[in-house]
């Protein structure tokens, strides 16, 4: 098993004359939940699709699991965006019947028991439900494949505290320990003068009780 879960080297992405990234070297280890930090508009987002195989880099190397960007590291890769990807009117039902179809990986009992725990009926339409739950549905769904790295784009990104702890508390405890989560965020700064903490610190208040994070 690799130790190392992501590698990039020299990786670039330009949009024209503009560099979202330029000459980027990073390892991300496996079996860590790891924070990308950062203002809106500094390349979170372009480096989390040119991991998620949505985007293809200018130039430099991005490697996952040792493999490049194809269908083998999509098959170990969960990715949420940082905006709804569902039709608000598909039921849940049907989420689950596509990710099921579409991801080997996907644990469908472990999807309902969140669900359930929730409170939110598989025949809902997810246009009814408020958008702090729509976005704990799409997080559900991500979090329930078996994948070797979760790429997660603005998960806490305005939501209210008491949904930040749902989701910060779903991504904990819905994880393999041997995989590695990336969490970007740009809200960092407001965290703390919410809170009187940093990111790093909420995680661990949060979850103090969970060991290895």
């Amino acid at each position: 098993m690799e130790s190392t879960v992501l590698t990039a080297r020299g990786l670039t992405k330009r949009y024209g004359s503009a560099a979202a990234l330029d000459g980027l070297d990073l390892e991300l280890p496996q079996g860590k939940i790891i924070g990308l930090l950062g203002p809106n508009g500094s390349g979170k987002t372009t480096f989390i699709k040119l991991a998620a195989g949505l985007l293809t880099p200018t130039s430099g190397e991005l490697r996952i699991c040792g493999e490049k960007i194809g269908p083998a590291t999509k098959a170990v890769v969960s990715y949420l965006p940082d905006r709804p990807a569902f039709s608000k009117g598909q039921r849940i039902s049907q989420l689950l019947e596509f990710y099921g179809d579409f991801y080997a990986d996907f644990d469908r009992s472990r999807a309902e028991g969140m669900l359930t725990a929730l409170g939110i009926s598989p025949d809902t339409k997810l246009g009814t439900l408020s958008k702090g739950n729509q976005e704990k549905v799409q997080l559900v769904l991500v979090m329930s494949r078996r994948a070797r790295l979760y790429l997660l784009d603005e998960p806490i990104g305005g939501v209210d505290p008491a949904a930040r702890d749902y989701i910060l508390n779903t991504i904990i405890t819905n994880y393999d320990p041997s995989a590695t989560v990336l969490i970007s965020t740009h809200r960092a700064d407001e965290i703390r003068e919410e809170t009187g903490k940093s990111l790093d610190e909420l995680f661990r208040e949060v979850f103090k009780c969970i060991p290895n994070c």
